[in-house]
């Protein structure tokens, strides 16, 4: 698990390597990884508030989540930032 970039100096993590190769990826392609990020982000969110119709139910779920479950919330991330990174690479080919 990666919680800080400085944690690993020699390979980076994937959240530094994702942004080294967006910095340096056509922007174009690069732009088209963020926005399927944020694609995938509010169609969760519109799940959410199926399910979850109550605001203040959906903001103490949510709060629980970011509180309780860290370990698997970075792991996610993490993954995140490697399928992300892996997006943008295969389409540079």
């Amino acid at each position: 698990m990666f919680l800080n970039d400085e944690d690993d100096f020699l390979m980076g993590s994937p959240r530094s390597k994702f942004y080294d190769i967006v910095y340096n990826a056509n922007r174009s392609l690069a732009e088209q990884s963020i926005d399927g990020v944020f694609d995938k982000y509010c169609a969760m969110e519109l799940l959410l508030e199926e399910y979850i119709k109550d605001d203040m139910e959906l903001e103490y779920r949510l709060n629980e989540i970011l509180l309780g479950k860290v370990d698997e919330l970075v792991d996610r991330k993490n993954s995140l930032y490697i399928a992300a990174t892996g997006d943008v690479l295969t389409q540079h080919e």
